[in-house]
């Protein structure tokens, strides 16, 4: 009998380790998650280990070809990890304890084509908009914007009055896709109907909606800063800090950022829509979901762990310690920080949308995800007018992807 029992202890040593690109999130797993899992969890240990962002995709795929990977692994929305699940590197999840907890919209970046296998439980989203500096707004007896005319005439007044109405830089290119275009553009295309026509191949990057959105873009490149074309994300995000400019597009994830800068009062606004009364659409992108390596030596543990991260304990430590990333589930979570609750609540009056080209779209050469990135900012720095972004994207597009060339 000793014998037996020492070779059960034995099938379920071995510390569970997680797979993560969130570095920033180290402490937060080691000093609050994990042990709020061990509490209730005795004898099992789990080890955070993250890799760079950059870093992640290329070194999780290498260690979980060569058999190295950890047991759970963060997943990427889409195609990344369909990627994994095709090559049988990742478990399917479908009926596993937690996942009754996630509504079937947030379960769509992580399943496949035909929506039949899901191979990651959801997490969180990001919510996409604008932060504003409170204190500058205040000293222009401004109001947050909420339509496109509103949203220009306040760029306006703080450009007549000497102060950066933007901070934000074009040298990273991403954030000219995801901070701006993928941000303004939903209220242009309708959320998920423009989205799924363009997968459907009855609309085209060309069409009105689509050029509008470029059109926006096109006038709020006037009021970048001096230099916007050297500006980075970082450089950005220190120029909003210090105060020397006063709206932000942003990414919910940056307001943990900010919330830690003293003396910077913020505010938040969606995007604007054309005219009052409009229905407003907003990208909620699905950013983050986990699961469990298809090699794992210790599942029993692993899917313990999965069935925690689906429970409302750790919705509401996620969501409230990770400010500005929103946990995906059907549990009733109450924000406590208040400008994420703010961006939280804009879910109550506008449609959620993801970044269009996320499902589907980035299959092909050239890569939609490099081109929105390299012409957005060219329409952004006043280099490529709005008519002609469109047609370089469209041309790409049609190029490989056939419901685009009928």
């Amino acid at each position: 009998m000793l014998v037996a029992g020492l070779l059960a202890q034995t099938a379920h040593a071995g510390t569970l380790i997680i797979e993560s690109w969130r570095v920033d999130d180290k402490a937060l797993w080691e000093k609050v998650l994990l042990p709020a899992f061990e509490k209730n969890h005795p004898g099992i240990e789990v080890k955070f280990a993250p890799t760079a962002p950059t870093e992640y995709d290329s070194s999780l795929a290498a260690r979980l070809a060569g058999g190295t990977a950890g047991d759970l692994i963060a997943c990427r929305p889409f195609d990344v990890s369909l990627a994994l699940y095709k090559k049988g590197q990742l478990d399917k999840l479908d009926g596993k304890a937690g996942m009754q907890n996630f509504p079937a919209t947030a379960m769509v970046a992580w399943q496949t084509d035909d929506g039949k296998d899901t191979f990651c439980m959801p997490i969180a989203s990001v919510i996409h908009g604008f932060l504003y500096n409170k204190k500058l707004f205040k000293k222009f007896n401004l109001q947050a914007p909420r339509t496109v005319d509103e949203f220009f005439a306040v760029l306006d007044t703080l450009k007549k009055g000497g102060v950066a109405p933007l901070a934000l830089g074009t040298a990273d290119q991403w954030e000219s896709s995801q901070m701006v275009y993928t941000n303004i553009g939903p209220n242009f295309w309708r959320g998920e109907e423009g989205r799924k026509a363009l997968i459907a191949g009855k609309a085209r990057l060309t069409d009105a909606p689509f050029v509008e959105a470029l059109q926006f873009e096109q006038r709020m490149g006037s009021y970048l800063p001096r230099g916007a074309s050297a500006q980075t994300y970082g450089d950005s995000q220190n120029q909003f800090s210090l105060g020397r400019a006063a709206i932000y597009p942003a990414g919910s994830w940056d307001i943990s950022y900010f919330g830690q800068i003293a003396g910077l009062e913020l505010g938040a606004f969606p995007p604007p829509v054309r005219k009052l009364g409009d229905p407003c659409f907003i990208s909620d992108h699905m950013d983050i979901g986990i699961g469990i390596n298809r090699k794992s030596r210790n599942k029993e543990d692993a899917y313990k762990f999965l069935a925690w991260v689906g429970s409302q304990e750790f919705a509401d430590l996620y969501t409230n310690r990770v400010t500005g990333f929103f946990s995906l589930s059907n549990h009733l979570i109450a924000v406590r920080d208040p400008v994420a609750k703010q961006v939280a609540e804009w879910r109550n009056s506008c449609a959620s949308t993801i970044r269009f080209n996320a499902q589907v779209l980035n299959r092909g050469q050239p890569s939609m995800e490099s081109e929105l990135w390299n012409v957005n900012a060219q329409v952004l720095n006043g280099k490529l007018a709005p008519k002609d972004a469109a047609a370089k994207l469209q041309s790409g597009f049609a190029k490989w992807y056939k419901p685009q060339q009928k």
